[in-house]
């Protein structure tokens, strides 16, 4: 017992020493990417220690649930790496400690781990998250000459929309400017079209220095009379050469209140995103339940013109129950005039407010929908590692490598792999497209079955990863042809007899032609025989074994010509020819299945001409070797 204790420290101590180590690697790793992809916020801002940080203790705390999983799996698959390359692995078991008891010690830890990287996740990840997306949008307004992008309209500033066709980064200069200006209401409404702008701050940093080339400035003159629905109304037109103008912001970094963000999903705990979905839940029923009542009020209305005699008369034809057509013949041209432009104009309407009413449900759903996907993800990336931890060490044990090389390698192809179905299914999920609980499961779905079929293959001691079997597989299965690699011995203790060879092979050859004679192999073979009756060539198994007791009889001689020869022959499947699978199930089961039965005949009747070749080739080789040996 005190052994078993023993071995439970021995392992935690190596596992726990290498999970701290690729643990601070993989947050590392994390977020020099997530650095690199808010570059432009950084650079050029000014911005002092104590804000950067912020960013980085922040940015760090969001990325410890995504990085633990890969530590995980890096640290189990080096532990069990390095002891199956040192042979302490196989002691163990030699000792009959099996897998499973094994890892029961780094299991416990991993749950651990597990559990809690979900309460990180619910308590400390969402306000790093928000105070992370704050500090974002605050180091975004600070100098915002450097955030103006390319061909997008950029709001940033207060009053201000702009619009650049090209931006030169190294200059700073503004090419293509188009500036939309509404400082208060519409009594002040500019556009400013420019050929070239440069925008900086002030040395205060409490004003903007906008400096315009070459532009015309349109200005509103008759928005104080609120006479906006004529057709012209006046405006001031004003060509430029140069311009210079200051626009009021406070350049110096202000950061923002983090309760300005507390509605995204990502910034919620569990409680807090219920809440959410029993808000965005009633608010889509109230949504539809006024949808309902306006329609409903929409129908019970008829407004029925009592007006002129063709009106009476489609009064009481409607009270008669007419059809619409017979209805609608009554009226006279200018009434049916009148009656399209008047459906036409309600069909607008309604399409527009559908529309309007479309956007808001798709958002509203769409909020529901990320919200629900939040839920679930504070739940997938514990179990993540879990689902690691068995994908890990099997596999440790299985490779037998250690060491950054070979385990580096594959973690990070199964990370990646394991990224691309997480992002994939949240993406489905949160767009409608999926069940929300399959796109935020479909990772744990996928990764949890290879961990348990890596595990059962690591405790019975499997050989997965062997080349040789896969090999020989698709040899079988494509029929591929396997060659002799025979060498010349050196000592040879047991000489064969020449007379025997010789007579051995001119039976030989006397038994392939009878083969080939008797068995027509070029002729096409029956469907149903190939796949539903169970059968077996007994002669060409005898020819087959008569061909390897001839071949390891001219192994012995000490002749290179022979032996060369030797290597030339062909080596006999003895039943491919007949059917494609020992298994007569299997052979049934690819007989139904139309599409395989047919690219599985076309197989077999290759093999039946490869070996109507192999008993010709088989006869000319016997010659040649025979003429040797009466050589010898």
């Amino acid at each position: 017992m005190r052994m078993i204790k023993r071995l439970d420290a021995f392992l935690l101590k190596a596992f726990l020493q290498l999970f701290a180590g690729t643990f601070f690697v993989c947050l590392f790793v994390f977020m020099m990417q997530f650095t690199w992809r808010y570059t432009d916020e950084l650079i050029g801002k000014g911005l002092s220690w104590d804000v950067l940080a912020k960013f980085f203790w922040y940015m760090g705390l969001t990325l410890v649930p995504m990085s633990l999983p890969l530590a995980i799996l890096l640290a189990s698959l080096i532990t069990f790496g390095n002891m199956g390359e040192r042979l302490e692995l196989l002691s163990m078991k030699a000792a009959g400690i099996p897998l499973i008891r094994i890892l029961m010690p780094l299991l416990c830890m991993v749950a651990i781990v597990g559990c809690a990287s979900f309460v990180f996740q619910n308590n400390i990840g969402p306000e790093a998250t928000k105070k992370l997306a704050a500090l974002l949008w605050s180091m975004k307004r600070k100098s915002p000459e450097l955030e103006i992008p390319e061909e997008q309209f950029y709001s940033a500033i207060p009053g201000y929309n702009i619009f650049v066709e090209h931006k030169d980064k190294e200059t700073g200069m503004l090419y293509g400017m188009m500036i939309y200006t509404n400082s208060g209401n519409f009594e002040d409404v500019q556009i400013v079209l420019a050929d070239s702008a440069r925008l900086q701050s002030t040395a205060d940093k409490k004003h903007l220095k906008l400096t315009l080339y070459s532009g015309e400035r349109f200005r509103n003159m008759d928005a104080r009379s609120g006479n906006m629905m004529r057709a012209a109304i006046p405006y001031m037109r004003e060509t430029f050469n140069k311009e210079v103008d200051l626009i009021e912001f406070d350049g110096e970094f202000d950061l923002m209140s983090a309760d300005l963000f507390g509605h995204n999903a990502a910034t919620k705990n569990i409680r807090n995103i219920e809440a959410g979905i029993d808000s965005l839940n009633n608010r889509i029923d109230s949504t539809g339940r006024a949808i309902y009542e306006a329609q409903l009020r929409g129908a019970m209305r008829r407004d029925i013109s009592t007006r002129g005699a063709d009106t009476a008369k489609v009064v009481e034809l409607a009270a008669e129950s007419e059809p619409f057509d017979t209805l609608y013949s009554h009226l006279s041209i200018e009434k049916k005039q009148m009656a399209l432009r008047s459906a036409k104009s309600a069909v607008k309407q309604l399409q527009a407010e559908y529309d309007f009413r479309s956007l808001i449900s798709e958002e509203d759903n769409r909020t529901l929908n990320i919200h629900y996907v939040e839920w679930h993800k504070k739940f997938t990336l514990s179990v993540a590692c879990f689902a690691f931890f068995f994908i890990g060490a099997p596999l440790g044990a299985i490779i037998r490598k250690g060491g950054l090389g070979v385990p580096v390698i594959v973690s990070v192809t199964i990370f990646i792999f394991y990224y691309i179905i997480n992002v994939s299914g949240e993406k489905m999920a949160k767009s409608g497209q999926w069940y929300i609980p399959f796109g935020a499961w479909l990772s744990s779905m996928v990764l949890c079955p290879i961990g348990a079929f890596l595990t059962i293959k690591s405790n019975n001691d499997s050989i997965v990863f062997n080349v040789e079997g896969y090999k020989m597989f698709f040899t079988h299965l494509l029929g591929l042809r396997t060659t002799r690699k025979l060498n010349r011995k050196d000592i040879v203790i047991d000489e064969p007899s020449i007379p025997l060879l010789t007579e051995g092979l001119r039976n030989l050859e006397a038994d392939c032609a009878a083969y080939s004679a008797i068995h027509h192999l070029k002729r096409l073979a029956g469907y149903i025989g190939m796949f539903f009756r169970e059968s077996h060539d007994e002669e060409l198994q005898a020819i087959s074994q008569r061909l390897e007791a001839i071949v390891e009889q001219l192994h012995n001689v000490q002749d290179n010509r022979i032996i060369g020869l030797t290597n030339h022959l062909p080596i006999l499947p003895t039943d491919t020819h007949i059917h494609p699978f020992e298994d007569k199930r299997l052979n049934i089961a690819a007989g139904i299945v139309f599409p395989i039965g047919i690219l599985l005949y076309i197989r077999t009747m290759r093999l039946r001409l490869r070996l109507s070749h192999d008993m010709g080739r088989i006869q000319a080789l016997s010659e040649h070797i025979i003429k040797r040996l009466n050589q010898l």
